[in-house]
């Protein structure tokens, strides 16, 4: 059982920037390969970012590449997710993730999600 808990969401003004965390326990993320989803109100959740067990490979769904940057620690047993240029259709509930699997949308464990709003 992994326990995930994001943090770091808020309400900003379009332009700006925000950096999310996923601090994971129970067992080790180093494992896993680990991303992030978001679903804003009326929509169904979508895929954000994944990020493989050491880092090397990275995926980016089309709206948010170019301004998303996903990173991890497993040190720390932290995944990121670093929001730059943040646009109001960015605004949703993000959730992180432990895939199943590389290019995968298959979760097995989810977070509780960190709400952002991006105001124009």
């Amino acid at each position: 059982q992994v326990e995930l808990v994001e943090s770091g969401g808020g309400s900003v003004q379009a332009g700006d920037s925000l950096r999310l965390s996923c601090a994971a326990s129970g067992r080790t993320i180093s494992r896993y390969v680990m991303g992030w989803f978001r679903q804003a109100p009326g929509k169904e959740r979508e895929f954000v970012a994944q990020i493989t067990t050491n880092g090397d490979s990275i995926y980016y769904a089309d709206p948010v590449k170019g301004r998303f940057t996903i990173s991890r620690d497993n040190a720390k047993n932290t995944v990121y997710l670093q929001m730059n240029s943040l646009k109001p259709e960015d605004s949703a509930v993000y959730y992180c993730g432990v895939f199943t699997g590389w290019k995968t949308h298959t979760v097995d464990y989810w977070g509780q999600g960190t709400q952002v709003t991006v105001s124009s």
